[in-house]
C-alpha cells in the first residue's frame, strides 16, 4: 500500500516558520522520475496544489502567494520531500499533504498548520 507520512506541522504565530517533511513510499521511487508535491486543504475548501519539485530539482510554486516564502526540496536518497515555510500568514492555515503530481489516490493523514494573528 502506498502511504505518504507527513510531519512537522503545528500552531504558530504570524511571521513564524515551520519545516514540513514527508516520507515518500519506496515504490514511488521505483518508477520513472515523477514530480513530488505539497498540497494543502484549508477549512471549508478543496485541496489545492502548493508546489512541486521534479527529480532533477526544478521547482514550481503554483500558488503565487507562497512563492518567496515557501521552499520545496527533495532528498532522493532519503526518499523525503520537504517544505520550508517562512513568514507564515493566517491564510496558510490548512492541513498539508504530500503526494506525486498528478496525485495518487492514496493520501496520508496530513499535518496541520495553524497560524494565528
Amino acid at each position: 500500500q502506498v502511504q505518504f507520512v507527513e510531519s512537522g506541522g503545528g500552531v504558530v504565530q504570524l511571521g513564524a516558520s515551520l519545516r514540513l517533511s514527508c516520507a515518500v513510499p519506496a515504490i514511488i521511487f521505483s518508477f520513472s522520475p515523477t514530480p513530488l508535491a505539497w498540497y494543502r486543504q484549508a477549512p471549508g475548501k478543496q485541496r489545492e496544489l502548493v508546489a512541486e519539485v521534479t527529480s532533477g530539482g526544478y521547482t514550481n510554486y503554483v500558488d503565487p502567494f507562497v512563492e518567496g516564502r515557501f521552499t520545496i526540496s527533495r532528498d532522493n536518497a532519503k526518499r523525503t520531500v520537504n517544505l520550508q515555510m517562512n513568514n507564515l500568514k493566517p491564510e496558510d492555515t490548512a492541513v498539508y499533504y504530500c503526494n506525486v503530481r498528478p496525485p495518487t489516490s492514496s493520501w496520508g493523514q496530513g499535518t496541520q498548520v495553524i497560524v494565528s494573528s
